[in-house]
């Protein structure tokens, strides 16, 4: 019974910290930004240096973290802290009133909250052999990612239904003003997403902190001890890499892919609200069917996993996900797949739907067989600095995709070109995925 509550408690930070991927970095806040800002392409290289600015302070600082928190223990303490960081950053998103906004602070805002949520994930993440049974990584891994689909869906639905009103209509999905008397004319409801997000997250991290039950570290060293000894044996760790290929190969690999999917995330809004002329409404609903999707193959990926083991799963989630992007580039108002249409069709629509299917359940199936890929592949007593060293490949190269998405947009006047840059990031990952060696023990 205690393992079974650690385990759903565990899942609860998926379900609290979902809601900033889905509302504030996708779905709500990112397409706003281009009303804010009044063009696509502005708004779509505004958001690429920011993310990019957030992964490279990310990149610099998780591995020596969890390299720390593997010394001295106190996981949940480190999760705590960077909790308040995302409730923080979420919350200042709400002062982006239209013509009296700063820009700068907004961006401010939103980098302390990726930090924080990028950090707090770094430490639960190494959680999951101390919570799984054995034998069932993939499965727990796959419920959690799957549980915070769900957790992002609800999130979604509310703020569609009760907060984010259309710029038009001033009204919210279901045709009425918003909640709690929150003014259209100000743009309160879309703004209130910021708040919701950090309310969300304080809530549903109290299971979190109530349920899970770590296993004792031993020879915990006091945090004085742990920050002098982190950093040198951070860097012996780096120099032993080149002799793990498959920890290594599987880190490259994992850089590129994630770089890649974070690039959808980040503008799949921003791109159907520039290309497809999309509301914020409209963005809500492709939401919806990415989480629904997202969830249900992360559910089902989990138990592939632990049946074909996590690198097969991860191979067909990259080469659908490939497909997804070549897709992604030949919707247009105007065309599918290089057929003309007329501007009033939904077949773009309908189309990009579909497409926001497909890159929802190979994400969310490659995210969840990616965390049990590195618990085969560290050494269990650093699993934490494995983790920050996962998430220093995952942000070392961050801002290839949006600056590059950025760089491309801003040069070509064009968003469909601007989107190239994750074709080739998933094709080297696959390149060099073949390198990895399922277990860690045949790395050696």
């Amino acid at each position: 019974m205690t393992q079974r509550r650690s385990v759903l408690g565990w899942y609860f930070f998926d379900w609290a910290s979902q809601p900033f991927h889905t509302l504030l970095i996708t779905f709500l806040f990112a397409p706003y930004l281009k009303e804010l800002l009044g063009d696509g392409a502005h708004a779509q290289g505004i958001w690429g240096l920011t993310i990019g600015i957030a992964g490279v302070l990310i990149a610099v600082t998780s591995p020596w973290l969890g390299a720390l928190a593997d010394r001295a223990g106190r996981r949940m303490w480190f999760v705590a802290g960077f909790s308040v960081l995302y409730m923080l950053g979420s919350w200042g998103l709400w002062y982006s009133v239209p013509g009296a906004f700063s820009l700068p602070f907004l961006m401010l805002s939103f980098i302390l909250g990726m930090i924080g949520v990028e950090f707090a994930t770094v430490f639960t993440n190494s959680m999951l052999p101390d919570v799984a049974p054995k034998g069932q990584l993939g499965r727990v891994s796959g419920s959690g990612w799957a549980f915070g689909y769900l957790g992002g869906l609800v999130a979604l639905i509310f703020a569609l239904v009760a907060l984010a009103d259309s710029a038009d209509t001033g009204k919210t999905l279901i045709g009425i003003a918003p909640l709690f008397g929150l003014d259209p004319s100000l743009r309160e409801g879309i703004r209130a997403v910021g708040p919701f997000t950090a309310l969300w997250f304080g809530l549903f991290m109290i299971p979190f902190f109530l349920w899970v039950r770590l296993p004792k570290v031993e020879n915990k060293m006091t945090v004085a001890h742990a920050l002098r000894r982190a950093g040198p044996e951070l860097r012996l760790s780096l120099r032993a890499l080149p002799q793990q290929r498959s920890l290594m190969a599987f880190l490259g690999s994992s850089m590129l892919y994630r770089d890649a999917l974070n690039g959808f995330y980040a503008f799949g809004g921003l791109y159907a609200a520039g290309v497809l002329d999309w509301s914020i409404t409209s963005i809500g609903i492709f939401g919806i069917v990415t989480l629904i999707t997202g969830a249900a193959f992360a559910w089902i990926g989990g138990r592939a996993d632990d049946l074909f083991g996590p690198r097969r799963i991860i191979a067909g989630a990259i080469v659908a996900l490939t497909f997804a992007a070549v897709g992604v580039l030949m919707i247009s108002r105007d065309h599918v797949f290089g057929i003309l249409v007329d501007e009033s069709s939904s077949l773009p629509d309908i189309a990009f739907y579909l497409a926001g299917g497909v890159i929802g359940a190979a994400g969310g199936t490659l995210q969840a067989a990616s965390r049990t890929m590195l618990v085969h592949q560290a050494r269990p007593e650093a699993i934490t600095e494995a983790f920050g060293l996962y998430a220093l490949a995952g942000k070392a190269t961050a801002f290839l995709a949006p600056l590059s998405i950025g760089a491309i947009t801003m040069i070509t006047d064009s968003q469909p070109l601007g989107m190239i840059p994750l074709m080739v990031l998933f094709l080297l990952s696959l390149i060099l995925l073949a390198f990895v060696k399922p277990k860690r023990e045949e790395a050696r």
